[in-house]
């Protein structure tokens, strides 16, 4: 899976360097799977990781991605749409509108305790999108203030960022459960069978 992004990336000239965050035992494995990419280890939350690659961007950046390893049929077109918002104090993520009802519950008793307007709510996906400085300031601020974030945007929100939610796409799924897995291969071969197609 992680081939696949890395190649989508490589195939794209806005992007100059790449930088894989793993853990420490797959050091070689992932090095193996993304020849010219910066590998290094990560932490022991996704925000941590997050946190270790950025300190391994090479001088130059200005701009960063941080994408899942775990979303690998992102398309160039997805992430072209991604970069456009961003610039100073302002980033962006990729996301798709919710279409189930989704309902706020109190975890100690089950009991639903309210219901959101659907019409505002978005599922948030990945790449999320920044400036170097913005996302490393809001992960700065985020060790600082012990929080515990589960994604980029919820960090450059809470120190005033402006983040831009940008139409993703429903083949942009997390793989998660094995059923996940199988969804990702039968994707995976319909488009190699379509480049097949294109270049015969």
């Amino acid at each position: 899976m992680l081939s696949w992004s890395v190649r989508t990336f490589q195939s794209m000239p806005e992007i100059s360097d790449i930088v894989v965050v793993t853990e420490r035992e797959w050091l070689e494995q992932v090095a193996a799977v993304a020849p010219g990419c910066g590998v290094t280890t990560g932490g022991m939350t996704r925000q941590a990781s997050v946190y270790e690659g950025l300190r391994a961007v090479p001088a130059g950046c200005d701009a960063v991605l941080v994408h899942d390893g775990a979303r690998p049929l992102i398309t160039t077109e997805d992430v072209r749409r991604g970069m456009r918002p961003v610039r100073p104090g302002c980033a962006s993520l990729l996301g798709i509108p919710v279409v189930d009802t989704i309902k706020m519950v109190d975890p100690s008793t089950n009991v639903v305790c309210e219901t959101p307007d659907r019409r505002a709510l978005w599922a948030a996906q990945t790449p999320q999108f920044a400036m170097l400085d913005d996302l490393r300031r809001a992960h700065d601020a985020g060790i600082r203030e012990g929080i515990d974030a589960t994604d980029d945007a919820m960090l450059l929100e809470r120190i005033g960022v402006q983040v831009y939610m940008v139409y993703g796409s429903a083949e942009n799924f997390k793989v998660t459960l094995p059923e996940d897995r199988l969804r990702a291969e039968y994707a995976m071969r319909e488009r190699l069978a379509a480049r097949e197609e294109a270049s015969s």
